[in-house]
């Protein structure tokens, strides 16, 4: 009998966009020995020569189609690690439903999140892009909570998300200083955005 080496680094698992606490694991392989190590252990990846790390490929949908069918979803409540409207979103739930409407593949995880396609600065956003927040604890910068920019010209930028807080669901809610404190980054998901 042949027997597989195997190399476990114990740690609790991040299951859902709200417990940032606890690291997300990458499983690797290397000949015989699989390695399972945690996520904030491993070298975060290089952009290729466009800036983009790995790629959400969005097909013919726009980022218009998009916001107008996650609109539709207000109002669903908020239940942790559940990507189902009849039971509620969490935050990452409610962007897998969302983009897995349309057929588009994305991670389950929000801190999954940290390195696809590519980063944008803020004041650069669109509607469509992704915006990337701490959990509920901003000191540990983690990616713990996310959402969809609805950029309006002339008007303060927005996001559509499924949060745990007052609203307690499916909500649009304005860039304010709470989130400001806990923003990690934005990516840009549509390539018919600006560059």
């Amino acid at each position: 009998m042949r027997y597989v080496p195997v190399i476990l680094v114990l740690a609790g698992i991040l299951i859902s966009c709200t417990d940032s606490r606890k690291p997300a694991y990458v499983i690797t392989r290397t000949g015989d020995t699989i390695i399972v190590a945690k996520q904030d252990t491993l070298p975060p990846p290089a952009p290729d020569s466009a800036g983009y790390f790995t790629k959400i490929s969005t097909g013919s949908t726009t980022p218009e189609e998009l916001v107008a069918f996650a609109n539709t979803l207000k109002g669903i409540p908020y239940k942790y690690a559940s990507a189902d409207p009849f039971e509620g979103f969490d935050c990452s739930g409610f962007i897998t439903f969302v983009f897995n409407h349309f057929g588009i593949a994305v991670p389950r995880r929000s801190v999954d999140f940290t390195y696809m396609n590519k980063q944008i600065n803020l004041p650069d956003a669109e509607t469509g892009d992704l915006i990337l927040f701490t959990g509920t604890d901003s000191t540990e910068r983690v990616v713990g909570h996310m959402g969809i920019i609805i950029a309006s010209p002339g008007k303060p930028l927005s996001f559509i998300h499924s949060t745990s807080g007052k609203a307690a669901g499916v909500t649009e809610t304005p860039f304010n200083n709470y989130y400001k404190g806990r923003y990690m980054k934005t990516i840009r998901i549509f390539r018919q955005n600006g560059r």
